[in-house]
């Protein structure tokens, strides 16, 4: 699909997203099954940045900025916009300008699968992008591309209306049908978390504490007081 924008798109259930948002993009790629992460290229512009929201999502084309702008009127407060790219490509798509608006229309943050740029008045801005690329290079407006129709991003397929989840590990989706779900299973495993962490904090060993030693041992793992003739 191209050179279309839906307007009417169905998102997550906005307490579920919040309740998404406490936890990080890690436990939440476990709870759903360790699936979800975009590509590891997709690094936040500045150290520190975190975002949850719903995806508004975007087809772009190299070294055109264009849809970006159309998509501004859809946005939402409490949105991320998600801007796929149709070519692996680096060009500064997104500066301080586009932030601003962005921000002034309740969005939370941006994925990029192309290049960011001004990042230090974005950083002041105080809004987060990850991208795959920071770079000072221009673009056009030429191409049409779509809003709000399903998109791949750095490897992962986004839905308008997904959950986007980001930090410093990096960006994961929560479809929407599954979003209360993971919600639960991630609670859940932040609880054993903390429990363990109890644990070690103690000094105990999670070799006992997971009961590692027996499947070491089948694995052919043994201890040895010095290296066979000396290490030689």
């Amino acid at each position: 699909m191209n050179g279309i924008v839906v307007r009417n798109i169905q998102r997550a259930d906005a307490s579920v997203v919040e309740s998404l948002g406490r936890f990080g993009v890690a436990t939440i790629h476990e709870a759903q099954g360790r699936s979800g992460l975009m590509k590891t290229h997709m690094r936040p512009i500045y150290e520190g940045a975190r975002t949850v929201g719903t995806a508004i999502t975007v087809l772009t084309h190299p070294g055109d900025n264009w849809m970006l702008h159309v998509a501004i009127e859809q946005i939402r407060p409490g949105d991320v916009v998600v801007a796929a790219c149709s070519a692996d490509n680096t060009d500064g798509m997104f500066g301080e300008l586009l932030g601003t608006q962005f921000k002034t229309h309740g969005a939370r943050g941006l994925i990029l699968d192309a290049g960011c740029r001004d990042v230090s008045d974005l950083k002041k801005l105080g809004f987060p992008v990850w991208s795959r690329a920071i770079s000072a290079k221009g673009t056009v407006k030429s191409t049409v591309g779509s809003v709000n129709i399903p998109v791949v991003c750095a490897g992962a397929l986004v839905n308008p209306g997904d959950v986007i989840i980001a930090d410093d590990d990096g960006v994961v989706v929560v479809p929407r049908a599954d979003a209360a779900r993971v919600a639960a299973e991630a609670e859940a495993r932040e609880a054993k978390e903390a429990i363990a962490r109890g644990h070690y904090a103690a000094g105990e060993l999670s070799l006992d504490l997971n009961n590692m030693r027996e499947a070491l041992e089948r694995a052919g793992l043994r201890y040895v007081d010095d290296l066979p003739h000396g290490g030689a």
